[in-house]
């Protein structure tokens, strides 16, 4: 059996041990939890994990007395560096949910204190190791495109609402969709272009779309009077097909954050410069719905272009040089674009000791460098070099 411990206990780390975790080792049991919401977290455990899980002060209580064999941090956004940062002192395999941070601070701190540690981190980067970016890897390392020289990378998500509409719409926790959203994607843009991404400028449209003074802090759609008409609305959603369709906060409401105090973006670009002298551009847009669904990467050298698209499941490949095209189809129906099951299956590798991560907290740090350059550059308007990790500090 393996002994989890897990730090805030929310619905994300719920539905990674309930689908994934225990589809690779069915003993695993969750025994011991840190989360101030007692109540709510015991409610979300699974009937097998009810009746021997503990619930413990903080981390170090629950590792002294916990006889635990991994540990997983699934808390809000801005405490995930902070219980890394005690999680580097033990040996415990470690599942960390992104972003890793989000300051500059809280990631100077988790590279300070991962120096020397020797606890494996397993980053919740599901994109990088989903089989579609991973076949995507290897044509590329099999010289699909030569020296990739440019891509151009979108997120055109269709369930946006959930960053105005959920706990997520709070700017302090979440500090903005580069933070947030992009962490995801500039890693496996990293992975696949073979470099670092070195310089960023962006740009961001804030409180066009949603947030601002229109509703009252509070309004549900179950009390608002405009519901009937409101294209936001779960009937209207569901008849539309549009979106999540429980009854949610109003995403035009002041609660939902103003460009002044702080909210997050309806959409946000970035030119990015990689080591290689590659250059690239990112773009995510929050409030596309249904078909308009896209995410992936066209990334072009003289020798050919490859392009990809989770929404899709395909890849396809274009030879500059021959008459050749070639796409390939993915199967479907997998959380993460089949990510998930990947994350899983390494962490659970990891805590048999059969293998070592694939990603580490190295690619989350470096990762949340080049998104924190991002979120200073909508702020100066200029370009800003991204810190590298293993520089002095």
């Amino acid at each position: 059996m393996i002994r989890l411990g897990v730090v805030g206990y929310g619905n994300r780390i719920n539905n990674l041990i309930r689908d994934s975790f225990r589809e690779q080792e069915p003993s695993l049991r969750v025994v011991g939890v840190v989360d101030p919401d007692e109540a709510g977290a015991r409610a979300r455990l699974a009937e097998s994990d009810r009746e021997g899980v503990r619930f413990y002060r903080n981390l170090p209580d629950m590792v002294r007395r916990g006889k635990l064999d991994a540990l997983a941090i699934g808390t809000r956004c801005n405490r995930h560096a902070t219980y890394a940062v005690q999680a580097a002192k033990y040996d415990l395999p470690l599942f960390l949910e992104k972003p890793v941070a989000v300051s500059m601070r809280q990631a100077l701190a988790l590279e300070r204190a991962f120096e020397k540690s020797r606890c494996p981190v397993v980053v919740s980067f599901p994109l990088r190791i989903s089989p579609l970016c991973e076949l995507a890897h290897q044509y590329m390392a099999a010289g699909a495109v030569g020296r990739p020289d440019h891509v151009l990378a979108v997120n055109y998500v269709p369930y946006g609402t959930v960053y105005w509409e959920t706990v997520y719409r709070d700017y302090q926790i979440v500090q903005g969709l580069f933070i947030q959203k992009a962490t995801h994607d500039f890693d496996y843009l990293h992975y696949l272009m073979g470099s670092p991404i070195v310089r960023v400028a962006a740009v961001a449209t804030v409180g066009k779309i949603f947030g601002g003074n229109y509703k009252s802090p509070g309004t549900r759609c179950s009390t608002c009077r405009e519901a009937d008409d409101c294209p936001e609305s779960p009937r209207n959603r569901k008849r539309h097909q549009s979106g999540r369709t429980a009854d949610h906060f109003c995403v035009f409401g002041k609660d939902a954050g103003t460009p002044e105090a702080g909210m997050n973006e309806d959409s946000s670009s970035a030119l990015l410069e990689f080591a290689s002298g590659a250059h690239g551009v990112y773009t995510q847009v929050f409030y596309t719905r249904r078909d308009a669904a896209t995410r992936g990467a066209t990334i072009s050298g003289y020798d050919g272009t490859l392009s990809f698209d989770w929404y899709k499941n395909e890849l396809r490949r274009v030879r500059h040089h021959e008459p050749f095209t070639d796409t390939v189809a993915a199967g479907e129906g997998l959380s993460h674009f089949g990510g998930d099951v990947e994350l899983a299956r390494d962490f659970i590798r990891v805590i048999k000791k059969k293998s070592k991560p694939r990603t580490t907290i190295w690619m989350g740090i470096q990762s949340i460098y080049a998104c924190l350059a991002a979120k200073k550059s909508i702020e100066t308007g200029e370009f800003v070099k991204v810190r590298q990790v293993g520089k002095a500090l």
